[in-house]
């Protein structure tokens, strides 16, 4: 992903609000599977730490990112976001192309 695709990616983020909440118990199977639900249904989602999970939140988000098989795309504050490109016929975002 190139620094202009990332860009664009946030700059889409920065207009949603979180679709999970990671709390005490860390990162569970159920939030895995609500984010791998969320990510086929929408391809970028921003994910909420609360303030009781006490796990460090870029490792989070990286784990995270490897159990969905998507793309980290920032860690801000307690929230983080994700990117996973949809099929071909459910496209939902288009990213700018990469430079050559």
């Amino acid at each position: 992903m190139t620094s202009k695709q990332r860009a664009y990616l946030k700059s889409l983020a920065s207009k949603e609000d979180p679709v999970v909440q990671i709390g005490k118990e860390g990162l569970t199977p159920e939030n895995t599977a609500a984010m791998q639900e969320a990510l086929t249904a929408r391809e970028l989602i921003k994910v909420g730490v609360l303030q009781n999970c006490f796990d460090d939140i870029s490792e989070l988000a990286n784990t995270a990112a490897s159990r969905t098989r998507s793309q980290l795309v920032q860690v801000i504050g307690r929230k983080f976001v994700l990117y996973k490109e949809g099929k071909d016929d459910k496209k939902k975002i288009q990213l700018p192309p990469a430079a050559k």
